[in-house]
C-alpha cells in the first residue's frame, strides 16, 4: 500500500467518527426533544392547580401549637371464654395519657447502651 492510500484509509475513518458522533447527538437530542413534548401532554391532562382563594388558611387563632405529653402502653384486653382476640376487639390506640407527667431525663453515671465503653449503671 502506499502513503496515499493509507491517509485515505485514516481521514475516512475521522470522518465516520465524526458522523457517527454527529448523528448520535441528533438522536439524543430527538429523545430529549420528544420527552420534553411528552411531559407537557401528560401535565395538560393533569388537573389544574388550586386557584389562591382554595389554598388551605390558618385558622382563626393562628398556627397550631405542637403539644407534648408522656405516653404508655394500652394493656391487651384479657379474652373471655378463651377465644382469640379478634382486631374489632382491641381498642383503637395502643397507647394513653400517661399518669406521671414528669419527662424522664438522663442521669449522669448511668451508661448509654451496650458497648458504649460507659461505666453502666454505678
Amino acid at each position: 500500500m502506499s502513503a496515499t492510500t493509507l491517509e485515505l484509509a485514516a481521514t475516512s475513518s475521522d470522518v465516520l467518527n465524526v458522523i457517527a458522533a454527529f448523528a448520535g447527538g441528533l438522536f439524543i437530542a430527538g429523545a430529549l426533544v420528544w420527552a420534553v413534548q411528552y411531559g407537557m401532554r401528560v401535565m395538560d391532562r393533569e388537573l389544574p392547580h388550586p386557584r389562591p382563594e382554595e389554598q388551605p388558611k390558618l385558622p382563626e387563632g393562628g398556627p397550631v401549637r405542637e403539644m407534648r405529653e408522656m405516653r404508655e402502653p394500652d394493656e391487651v384486653p384479657l379474652s373471655e371464654g378463651g377465644e382469640r382476640l379478634m382486631p374489632y376487639d382491641l381498642r383503637h390506640a395502643g397507647s394513653k395519657r400517661g399518669k406521671d407527667q414528669k419527662r424522664k431525663r438522663w442521669l449522669p453515671g448511668s451508661s448509654g447502651s451496650f458497648g458504649s465503653g460507659g461505666l453502666g449503671h454505678v
